[in-house]
């Protein structure tokens, strides 16, 4: 009984490369310099919470922090990729969480201020994925977001400017003044059919009509 339950062991155990890869990335992760590294990329993700959307400076209403417009767009990618099934869905949603992660170092710089200062954003990307294991993926998926060819790219860029759209309307039904103008500039900035096509909806659509449309006094 002794040997069965032995030899029952022994055959349980993973055997072969894949259980080389697990032990390595295992060990990989029990390191303390690398986990060092993923709790200080955290903590620089977190910081997008305390960074304004500076553009909300220049339309005279507004406000949202980097990492609440980053929600918003991932959100948007999420309901893309239901609509659009074919795409991949992991690449879109992680392109549009990440999109905005060098702005924990250089901060959002709006139309005006680009005008006038070159941010080095690939210096940024560079310097907070460079002890990062996974860092690569982090860069890989910037670099596509900003070059805008595939077609993740261009749905991601689409939920850039839906999330504004979205701002831009909400401000625009509650009575603030400026964004009415700013609304046919953003929708012309839309490059898919699925992204004009949620634009339009929204358009078409006040921003509270979603608790209000069964609302019984």
């Amino acid at each position: 009984m002794e040997k069965l339950k032995k030899d029952l062991r022994h055959k349980s155990k993973p055997t072969g490369l894949r259980y080389l890869g697990v032990i390595s990335i295992s060990t990989r992760y029990r390191n303390g310099c690398v986990m060092k590294n993923i709790a200080n990329l955290l903590f620089e993700a977190k910081m997008l919470k305390e960074i304004p959307r500076s553009g909300y400076h220049f339309l005279g209403s507004g406000k949202e922090s980097v990492a609440e417009h980053s929600f918003v767009i991932t959100f948007i990618a999420f309901v893309m990729a239901k609509m659009e099934p074919d795409v991949d869905t992991v690449k879109l949603i992680s392109m549009c969480l990440i999109h905005d992660l060098p702005e924990s170092r250089t901060g959002d710089m709006n139309y005006v201020q680009k005008k006038y200062v070159d941010v080095d954003e690939m210096k940024a990307v560079d310097d907070l994925t460079r002890e990062i294991p996974f860092g690569d993926s982090i860069r890989e998926l910037i670099v596509e977001f900003n070059a805008c060819i595939t077609r993740e790219a261009r749905l991601a860029r689409d939920a850039d400017q839906i999330s504004f759209i979205l701002e831009l309307k909400t401000l625009a039904d509650t009575g603030r003044k400026g964004p009415e103008t700013w609304l046919p500039i953003v929708m012309d900035r839309l490059q898919t059919e699925t992204g004009k096509q949620i634009a339009e909806s929204i358009a078409d659509t006040n921003w509270d009509e979603w608790w209000k449309k069964n609302y019984v006094d």
